[in-house]
């Protein structure tokens, strides 16, 4: 039997409700894991609220890392006794153990703890994707990154450095700003005092951005179009403030023939072996300095409810994770 947090409607972190679950046996193409830490990620929140709808009742959470129980036939990447860690569908990571499909599974070197493997994998693997696979990004340039201090922002904020890309970054307080800063951003900009659009036409001698990064959605829209150079490129991938309204898609050309893409991390990391190629290059960033993974809470897996309220009323800073 395993502890698991799971929701049996839509809503609040008052949803969640701890169960003891059987955890099974793994058929070919899976594996059984046993936990030791779980990441929180803002697709949790999304989820909980039905903004991305599941088959309820079921249990939440995308990643974790922990120790390799049992192997499924077929499986020839990870043994038994083996370090791991994931960002995955199915949602089912906010348990003691489960059984999951074993593809997106990725062996954790010994050289990263297994704290730091469930901080790192989604959102790691979600920088790499927006640096290195959707859009031409090359030293020199200069990329907005809204949300600079969140989980996702400080591993940006690394990576940018680590290529030689210039990041402006913005948060929503000082002490955001400095952490960013901290991490390697080039500049950030406290969006609750400054007018931030009019800041980074400033900080770019008035041409715009090559790309903005964003995952606020609804209430930062409008202004990163707004920082766009011609020809550059707008990469929406969350929504912690809302959905996008419906716009004119022919306002991309009056602003300079502008691009942009939602994209998703489950779409880069659908086969296994370019989610195997993603972890092995995240981890060769962790394991050489370039990336350091800030934890910035912690809370036991009992207290998922209270980690969810925390994560939503944008109180946390870096990552946050759930101990078995």
């Amino acid at each position: 039997m395993a502890l698991t947090a799971i929701i049996e409607k839509h809503g609040g972190p008052e949803q969640f409700k701890l169960v003891d679950r059987d955890v099974g046996e793994p058929i070919a193409g899976e594996i059984r894991i046993a936990h030791k830490f779980i990441g929180l990620n803002f697709i949790d929140v999304y989820q909980r609220k039905g903004l991305y709808p599941m088959q309820l009742p079921h249990a939440m959470g995308m990643e974790a890392s922990g120790m390799i129980e049992a192997v499924g036939e077929g499986v020839t990447h990870l043994k038994v006794g083996d370090r791991a860690a994931y960002a995955s569908n199915p949602p089912g990571a906010y348990t003691e153990a489960r059984v999951m499909p074993a593809a997106q599974v990725c062996p954790l070197p010994n050289g990263i703890s297994y704290e730091e493997g469930a901080a790192m994998m989604l959102k790691g693997m979600t920088v790499e994707y927006l640096f290195h696979r959707t859009f031409p990004i090359k030293s020199g340039d200069t990329v907005l990154f809204h949300a600079a201090a969140g989980g996702v922002g400080l591993f940006a904020c690394q990576w940018a450095r680590s290529e030689g890309i210039t990041l402006i970054g913005t948060a929503g307080t000082d002490e955001k700003c400095q952490l960013a800063l901290k991490y390697g951003a080039t500049h950030c900009l406290n969006y609750r005092n400054d007018d931030w659009v009019s800041q980074v036409r400033k900080l770019t001698d008035g041409k715009g951005v090559d790309v903005v990064m964003d995952a606020v959605g609804k209430d930062t829209f409008d202004g990163s179009l707004n920082s766009l150079k011609q020809l550059g490129m707008m990469i929406s991938f969350g929504n912690a403030s809302g959905s996008v309204p419906p716009f004119d898609v022919s306002i991309l050309g009056k602003k300079g023939s502008l691009k942009i893409t939602r994209p998703t991390i489950f779409t880069h990391i659908g086969k296994h072996e370019t989610c195997q190629a993603m972890a092995q290059h995240l981890a060769k960033k962790v394991l050489a300095g370039d990336v350091k993974i800030n934890i910035g809470q912690r809370f036991a897996l009992r207290d998922v409810a209270k980690a969810h309220e925390t994560l939503e009323a944008r109180k946390t800073s870096g990552c946050t994770v759930l101990s078995i």
